[in-house]
């Protein structure tokens, strides 16, 4: 099978890839264009020799529908995901976020794509108003970033009942694991305790969340792809697992052996009525349509995590000093 992913040189999208190509697909890798030929988490994979590595940007109708072009299936995660930055630059995501995936739904259609799976996110739920949260929680846009993806999981779901796109809606809890950029929480912690600071500078820890490794995550993806009972249809990926962030840090710590405090640093805060205070998932619905359990304890998934930055060449690519939006 030939599959397009976008958003391969980001954090998941990159380990999609490396699952793909493992399990015998031909990958048509997508890296956002750039005048240094960078592409991303793609330079540290070990199948780069065995896939097809692309550089453009979803916002081009026209490229969308070169890329989409004699591939089976599409796995659609390019997307702007940084909450904070989503609150400077809203358009942005706007652009990337909705009209990226009006392209790719319409280069797929005309192209005769078989499957399409789009990458929906949690934070569509906001706070949840009832714990474990499923498929028909209602949507509440916090932050710009949630509201633009509600808008593109509503032009990717019209796409099916529109055109009859055969298409899929994945939408995974917090993911968390290698490569994660340090703006996510469970880098930010690993990071500042790596860089062997005393106090290390967060936002609000008393929100929870449902954190998933992102093999787990993965394979979410590739069994609803799998799954024509899931055409149509918005479907989580979580662990039905709920955890604080100050319970996370107190785990992180256990596990790297570090007496660390932490000081609440005001700009890392987001407005009031923009925090999402409690995600938990129900994933119920995704059991229901395929074999997916998760496969990774929190525990067992940070330390992964832990190890994976702890390697000089890994942390060397991260500023720990540095607040990253």
């Amino acid at each position: 099978m030939k599959v397009l992913v976008t958003g391969a040189d980001g954090f998941i999208g990159s380990h999609l890839v490396e699952m793909l190509a493992g399990e015998g697909c031909e990958v048509r890798a997508l890296a956002q264009y750039n005048s240094f030929n960078d592409w991303g988490w793609l330079e540290t994979v070990d199948c780069l020799a065995d896939i097809e590595v692309v550089c453009g940007d979803v916002r081009d109708a026209g490229f969308c529908r070169q890329i989409a072009s004699g591939v089976d299936s599409i796995f659609h995660l390019a997307a702007l995901i940084a909450i904070p930055y989503s609150y400077q630059a809203p358009s942005s995501y706007v652009d990337t976020n909705v009209q990226g995936t009006l392209n790719i739904c319409q280069a797929a259609l005309d192209c005769g794509v078989g499957r399409v799976v789009h990458t929906s996110t949690s934070e569509v739920y906001g706070t949840a108003r009832y714990v474990p949260i499923d498929e028909k929680h209602p949507l509440q846009p916090q932050s710009p970033y949630s509201a633009s993806k509600i808008a593109a999981d509503a032009m990717a779901m019209s796409f099916h009942h529109s055109f009859e796109l055969p298409l899929t809606i994945a939408r995974p809890f917090n993911t968390y694991g290698p490569r994660q950029s340090a703006r996510a929480i469970i880098p930010t912690i690993i990071t500042q305790i790596a860089a062997g600071v005393k106090e290390i500078k967060l936002g609000d820890v008393s929100p929870t969340r449902d954190f998933n490794y992102v093999l787990d995550t993965c394979r979410g993806f590739v069994q609803l792809a799998q799954a024509d009972s899931a055409i149509g249809e918005v479907v989580n990926i979580g662990s039905n697992f709920e955890i604080s962030v100050a319970a996370t840090l107190a785990m992180i710590k256990r596990l790297m052996n570090s007496d660390v405090t932490y000081i609440t640093d005001q700009q890392r805060l987001r407005p009031k009525d923009s925090e999402v205070q409690r995600l938990w998932c129900d994933n119920g619905k995704i059991q229901s349509l395929t074999d997916f359990a998760p496969r990774y304890s929190l525990e067992q998934g940070l330390q992964q995590t832990i190890d994976w930055f702890l390697q000089p060449q890994n942390l060397s690519r991260y500023k720990a000093n540095i607040y990253n939006v």
